[in-house]
């Protein structure tokens, strides 16, 4: 049986959970915890929004996780850092209430960051935090990146080869930003490039997954070269043809290996971490 939705709180921007679903498991079986932000350019959707809440829950029943997704608040209305201070705020939350928001089966020494397009740019930035906070029970051991959402000013390869994109294209995404970025602010920002990471000991392994299909595609390699530099652990994944946000239509045969490798990565850092 499903877990309901967690009710949200006075202090925190709402998060509904969704406990895994197949196998059935009992209440001394321990579960990872995944934290998910949902896509959507900043500046739309919610955790329970249909796009979202249905491959929350398909996660749960395929991964056997428990999936948090958070509600941040959105752009314009509101502006960096909102976004990443919400995420972050969330990990604080989960980490002095953890088993009165959550069901009592989770272990918090295997949690997870992951989000797509714009949510996998702010999953990277609520590492970064994370990886400058002591935390008293949460422990963050992996972080997974679906297309993530970067750039800059100058255009990429990428960018000029696929304008005319189905679903994402440097008109949209210029808009993205500009909604996102304080006024005045150009794609140099930090929250574009994903900012310095050479000092954060505590920066979780990462898996990133790129479409050759994706007009961002050039900024994402850039990003994973980035971390292999500075000698972060950070496995790549590239599925030729997969356009932007191939991972919200369940016959595509992407998504399932996409399914797989996650659950693998999840496997292996909580082997690592047990």
């Amino acid at each position: 049986m499903e877990s309901p939705p967690l009710t949200s709180t006075s202090t925190l921007p709402a998060i509904s959970g969704f406990a895994s679903t197949s196998p059935p498991t009992t209440t001394t079986t321990l579960l990872p915890l995944l934290i998910y932000f949902h896509g959507d350019g900043f500046i739309t959707s919610a955790a329970n929004s249909k796009i979202y809440e249905h491959p929350c829950r398909n996660l749960a029943a395929q991964l056997q996780v428990t999936v948090t997704s958070v509600n941040y608040r959105l752009a314009p209305n509101h502006r960096y850092p909102s976004q990443y201070d919400d995420g972050f705020e969330t990990l604080k939350f989960i980490d002095a209430h953890n088993y009165a928001v959550l069901p009592s089966n989770i272990d918090l020494n295997r949690c997870f960051l992951a989000g797509d397009s714009a949510s996998g740019n702010i999953a990277h930035h609520v590492a970064v935090r994370y990886g400058r906070h002591e935390f008293e029970k949460l422990s963050i051991i992996g972080l997974v990146e679906i297309q993530p959402f970067f750039g800059g000013e100058e255009r990429g390869e990428s960018e000029l080869r696929l304008s005319k994109g189905p679903f994402l294209n440097v008109k949209r995404t210029d808009w993205m930003w500009r909604s996102l970025l304080p006024i005045g602010s150009d794609r140099n920002h930090e929250a574009v490039s994903g900012g310095d990471v050479s000092e954060v000991v505590k920066f979780p392994a990462t898996l990133v997954v790129i479409g050759s299909g994706d007009p961002l595609q050039d900024w994402q390699r850039r990003y994973v070269e980035g971390l292999k530099k500075l000698g972060k652990e950070v496995k790549l994944i590239e599925y030729p043809n997969a356009i932007h946000g191939f991972y919200i239509f369940p016959k595509l045969p992407q998504l399932w290996y996409l399914i797989a490798e996650v659950r693998d990565f999840i496997q292996s850092q909580s082997a690592r971490n047990a």
